[in-house]
C-alpha cells in the first residue's frame, strides 16, 4: 500500500509489527508483549495523526489509490446490480458507471465515478474523468429513476471532467448543466457522497441532491490546488497554500451547509479498512432514504430546490 509523506512513521512501526507477527508462532512472551505494545502504538499514531491533518494532508488521503471505489461500494452494498451502457447519443463512457440495483432489498439506481486500480484499469475508466457521453449517460438513468420512482444514489470520485479537447467539442459543458437540470426535477429522493475526490463540475454534475454527505477524509471544491496555485501563483508548487486556503474538507464545507452529513472514516482512512468504511457509508445511506422516503414528490423538489438557493445566503462563505 502506498505510503503517504506524513505516514513515514507510522509506516517504520508497523514494518516492526509485521516483522514480528511472522514470529508470532513462537511461544516467546516477550515478543506477544511486544507485538502488543507496538499495536497499542501504532493506533496511537494513528489517531493523534489524522486527527490534525492539515488540507494538504487530506488530499493526499482523498487521493488514495487504496480507498474503496465505486466498484467496490456497489459490490457490498448493491445487490443484483445490472449496468447500463451508452448514452444512446455518441458511445459508453466508462470513467462513470450507472446501473440498476438493490439497496438493503429495496430497488434503487446507482451511478458515480470509477477511477481505476491498475494502470490499464485506470486507462479504461480514463481516471475517473468523466466525458459528456458519460454525463449523458447519467441523464438517462436519471430519467429511468424518475420514471419508475427509484432513489437515485450518486458517488462521487473524480478530478473532475475530462479538459480534453474532444470532450468540448460534444458539449462537455453542455452535459454538466443539463445533468444539474435534470437532477433539480427529480420527483424522487436524491443522495450524493463524495467519497474521495469530489473536483469542479465533475463533480457537480452528479451532486446536486437532497443529501449531500462527505467521507471524513474526502475533499470537495470547485478546482484542484495545484489548479488554483497555477492560477493564483503562477505555479503547481504553491498546492499546499492553495488547499489551506480553499476550505475543501468536510469539517470546513460542513461548517458552511454546503454538505448534510460528514461520514466517519476507520483510523488511519478508508483506505486502511474497506469493509468499516463500506460499512459506515452504507448505514448513512439506510437512514438517509428512510428519512427521504418520507417526502412526497413535490416536497422533494422543493426541498432540493431551497437547500441550494440557501447556500452563501447567511454570509458564511
Amino acid at each position: 500500500m502506498q505510503v503517504l509523506d506524513f505516514e513515514k512513521n507510522i509506516e517504520e512501526l508497523e514494518s516492526k509489527l509485521n516483522e514480528l507477527r511472522h514470529l508470532s508462532g513462537s511461544t516467546d512472551l516477550n515478543i506477544v508483549d511486544e507485538i502488543a505494545r507496538l499495536e497499542r502504538k501504532v493506533e496511537k499514531l494513528l489517531s493523534q495523526t489524522y486527527a490534525k491533518l492539515s488540507p494538504w494532508e487530506k488530499v493526499q488521503v482523498a487521493r488514495h489509490p487504496s480507498r474503496p471505489h465505486f466498484v467496490d461500494y456497489v459490490k457490498h452494498l448493491i445487490e443484483d446490480f445490472t449496468p447500463l451502457a451508452g448514452d444512446r447519443v455518441f458511445a459508453e463512457d466508462q470513467a462513470l458507471i450507472g446501473g440498476l440495483g438493490r439497496f438493503q432489498g429495496n430497488p434503487v439506481v446507482v451511478l458515480g465515478q470509477e477511477k481505476g486500480k491498475e494502470t490499464e484499469d485506470r486507462v479504461r475508466h480514463n481516471f475517473g474523468m468523466t466525458r459528456p457521453e458519460g454525463y449523458r449517460k447519467a441523464q438517462r438513468l436519471m430519467d429511468l429513476a424518475d420514471r419508475f420512482n427509484l432513489p437515485l444514489i450518486c458517488l462521487i470520485d473524480t478530478p473532475g471532467a475530462h479538459p480534453g479537447v474532444d470532450a468540448e467539442a460534444r458539449g462537455q459543458s453542455e452535459a454538466i448543466a443539463i445533468s444539474m437540470e435534470k437532477m433539480s426535477q427529480l420527483q424522487v429522493p436524491v443522495i450524493s457522497v463524495i467519497t474521495g475526490e469530489g473536483m469542479s463540475g465533475g463533480a457537480i454534475a452528479i451532486g446536486l441532491a437532497n443529501e449531500v454527505y462527505m467521507l471524513e477524509h474526502s475533499i470537495y471544491t470547485v478546482i484542484s490546488p495545484e489548479g488554483c496555485a497555477s492560477i493564483l501563483w503562477r505555479t503547481a508548487e504553491m498546492r499546499k497554500e492553495a488547499a489551506a486556503t480553499m476550505r475543501l474538507t468536510a469539517e470546513d464545507l460542513m461548517k458552511f451547509k454546503i454538505i448534510d452529513k460528514i461520514i466517519e472514516e476507520p483510523l488511519g482512512g478508508a483506505h486502511r479498512d474497506h469493509q468499516k468504511a463500506i460499512g459506515n457509508l452504507g448505514a448513512a445511506l439506510e437512514e438517509a432514504l428512510s428519512r427521504l422516503g418520507g417526502m412526497g414528490p413535490t416536497n422533494l423538489v422543493n426541498h432540493r430546490r431551497e437547500k441550494f438557493l440557501q447556500m452563501g445566503q447567511e454570509g458564511l462563505i
